[in-house]
């Protein structure tokens, strides 16, 4: 174990914290002031295992240690002291990524237990760091994500046509991305297309291109997603969601390599690998008669199955570790550090929404978590909820993904438990805040009408569809509730 150092020109503080800790088998070592700490940094190297510093010291402020160090030395825990105990200086102490804040006079029993935890926090992040270090494009430990690894590995050399299945979020593109990254065709593009983000009218000139005049708009020649992923690899999500007659279509390209822009006569060859996914059973849209059973033979050459995150709850805490980091780096802030305690619990919630839910929560703690060490307590409340916890405890704000996947005004449709909403406007909060992160501009628009779309709705369902009632109850007229319905694409 390296020494926790102690900066404070008072030497009986030194001496008091000195004895204590070495009571406790922790060997330490002292410093006068904040120009031997930075001094000490600069010809050793490692650092201390934590520092503890007085906030007022002659040659330099705690915090302006706290900051040089920090930027040195980001994980390593740092606790503030001060007999000066007022807000600005904690807020400081926070901002600058303090571990803890502690006020003087102190209990020396409780010093010693706040610098045990942060030894504890120190040699615990040090591992995650080496996993974290060590980590591939893609991560996990878990049995059945090894046998995805494998799968890519044993695909490296091929050119087959490979389907991808998986629940929503899992990282079916992640997949994909790795199998292009590994195969001969590496250096050859990666082009990636939702298939059921894209209106039918326009997923066949996005696919396969146009010639001018093919249409009305059409005013040049534009490539669609297959030539421009020439020699490379095109990835089609959620292809499950196709439309059927360009299922027609997107199979010729499969047997014969040829394909036609919208508009066009002569024949384009493609030289494009193709790797599809979906979260849909594909075998049952066959039997309902909306996918094309010999396209589905097509693409079901390989097929690689993801895993939900609950069929790999060992790799919750890496990749937990890994979306703080990230989301840390993407905010330009000191990264959080979670808990053994706060991890459990992540690890006993099911995770509808897979990887991507993980890695909105974490960007949510990011932003919303108010201290650098997360605990259970500051995990989202459908979290504590869905593992057990009372629900009667005080609900703070929901994650919600960045962009919006996620209404935070769920809670006021008339499903929904009263207790799951008797803080959405905290929920409304995190959403704006993840939205204007996420550098949108139209941030008022988007909430806007999601807010007059839950509460619409939530007014007819309460009147049984009677528009009139509905706007009597809501407080407005009803010319505005029907505009409104229109504007807000509700009419059935």
């Amino acid at each position: 174990m390296k020494p926790i150092w102690i900066a404070d020109d008072d030497q009986s503080i030194r001496f008091v914290l000195e004895k204590a800790l070495q009571r406790e088998q922790m060997p330490t070592r002292s410093f006068i002031n904040p120009r031997e700490v930075l001094a000490a940094l600069d010809e050793e190297g490692e650092g201390p295992q934590v520092l503890v510093s007085d906030i007022r010291m002659p040659g330099g402020s705690g915090l302006e240690l706290l900051e040089k160090v920090k930027a040195r030395h980001p994980g390593l825990p740092v606790i503030i002291m001060t007999a000066f105990s007022d807000l600005d200086s904690a807020v400081s102490a926070f901002q600058g990524g303090a571990f803890e804040y502690l006020p003087k006079p102190f209990d020396l029993p409780k010093a010693v237990e706040l610098i045990r935890r942060a030894v504890d926090e120190s040699q615990r992040e040090e591992v995650a760091q080496e996993s974290i270090t060590a980590a591939p494009e893609m991560l996990g430990q878990a049995p059945a994500m090894q046998d995805v690894f494998r799968a890519i590995g044993r695909l490296s050399q091929s050119n087959v046509t490979v389907l991808i299945t998986g629940e929503s979020g899992s990282g079916k593109e992640l997949v994909a991305r790795a199998l292009h990254k590994h195969s001969p065709r590496a250096n050859g593009p990666f082009v990636a297309i939702n298939t059921a983000a894209i209106p039918k009218d326009l997923l066949e000139s996005e696919l396969f291109g146009h010639e001018r005049g093919a249409f009305t708009g059409a005013q040049t020649m534009r490539r669609g997603r297959f030539e421009q992923a020439e020699g490379g690899t095109l990835f089609l999500d959620e292809i499950g969601d196709m439309p059927f007659d360009l299922q027609t279509r997107l199979l010729r390209v499969l047997s014969d390599g040829h394909f036609y822009r919208v508009g066009g006569h002569s024949a384009v060859k493609a030289n494009v690998r193709v790797i599809a996914a979906t979260h849909q059973d594909l075998e049952q849209r066959v039997k309902e008669g909306v996918f094309r059973e010999d396209l589905f033979h097509r693409l079901n050459v390989i097929r690689l199955r993801l895993p939900a995150l609950r069929e790999r709850r060992e790799d919750i805490a890496m990749l937990a570790r890994h979306f703080l980091q990230q989301s840390a780096r993407q905010l330009g802030v000191e990264p959080k550090r979670i808990s053994d305690a706060a991890l459990e619990k992540l690890g006993r919630f099911s995770f509808p929404g897979n990887v991507r839910q993980l890695e909105n929560v974490c960007h949510w703690l990011t932003v919303m978590a108010p201290a650098q060490v997360i605990e259970p307590k500051d995990l989202p409340p459908e979290i504590g909820l869905a593992v057990g916890e009372s629900a009667a405890a005080p609900v703070a704000a929901a994650p919600v993904p960045v962009g919006g996947a996620v209404d935070p005004l769920s809670a006021a449709s008339g499903g929904v438990a009263p207790a799951a909403a008797t803080d959405w406007e905290s929920g409304l909060q995190a959403e704006a805040m993840s939205l204007l992160l996420s550098g949108r501009m139209d941030v008022w628009d988007e909430l806007t009408r999601r807010f007059e779309r839950k509460l619409i709705l939530t007014a007819l369902d309460n009147t049984r569809g009677r528009r009139i009632e509905a706007a009597h109850k809501l407080g407005i007229g009803r010319n505005t509730i029907t505009r409104k319905i229109q504007e807000l694409g509700l009419e059935e």
